[in-house]
């Protein structure tokens, strides 16, 4: 029988031992349910994106399907599939989505990754009935599976921005890890951006102004370890 490592956090490792689980057991009874349920997200996905005109993907967030709308209109005006760039750059244009603050959090500020993005309308693109290049196809599949992988049902802009940055071929996904926008540390920087806006839904309401900060310092917090780790690594091969 096949076998797959699961690496823990010591602190999660010694909760674990001295709780006594059966690790082997829960592990496959967690990989079952969540294979059914990317899965059956993947399914789903696959029929809605093969209807082509239709965007209304089930899952997806109203902003998030805001987002992939303005992204094939944009696309369609122009004849052509919508690619991983047109997503990004309606991402970026729609403006109030948390995939931008997650973004602004890792001091990657979206206007300057919009205009390293105007160059691909420079060249026109071959006419076409599709209304989805592969790779942006592929990174909603990723965002699909970046959603199960955080425990959420359903798809935002923050799972959008991780699928876009996991997708291996796109225009999108080279720009924003050019940008610095690793697939770890955005994966930490959503999760903290998360929990730090859970946080501020429970508490009175709070300045714009000091909410982002929060969040800011939240995320750094929260990729601190990790940026401590690679200068330790960065010293080890100078």
């Amino acid at each position: 029988m096949p076998k797959i490592n699961v690496y823990l956090s010591d602190e999660l490792a010694d909760a674990v031992k001295q709780a006594n689980l059966p690790i082997s057991a829960i592990c496959q009874r967690a990989l079952e349910q969540a294979v059914r349920r990317v899965t059956a997200m993947h399914e789903s996905l696959h029929d809605e994106v093969n209807l082509e005109a239709n965007v209304q993907f089930s899952r997806f967030t109203k902003r998030a399907q805001t987002i992939v709308s303005l992204a094939v209109d944009d696309a369609r005006a122009d004849n052509r599939p919508a690619t991983t760039a047109d997503l990004l750059a309606a991402m970026v244009d729609e403006n109030e989505n948390l995939a931008l603050r997650v973004l602004r959090s890792m001091d990657i500020e979206p206007e300057e990754l919009k205009a390293a993005l105007a160059a691909r309308h420079a060249q026109p693109a071959e006419p076409s009935d599709q209304h989805y290049e592969e790779a942006l196809k592929e990174a909603l599949r990723l965002a699909v599976t970046e959603a199960m992988s955080l425990g959420h049902n359903y798809v935002g802009s923050e799972h959008l921005l991780l699928g876009l940055i996991a997708e291996p071929a796109g225009s999108a996904g080279h720009q924003l890890r050019s940008a610095g926008a690793d697939l770890r540390l955005t994966r930490r920087a959503v999760a903290a951006v998360l929990a730090g806006w859970a946080a501020r839904n429970e508490t009175a309401a709070t300045p714009t102004a000091d909410v982002v900060t929060a969040l800011t310092s939240a995320v750094r917090e929260q990729l601190q370890p990790i940026t401590e780790r690679l200068d330790r690594l960065e010293q080890r091969l100078a």
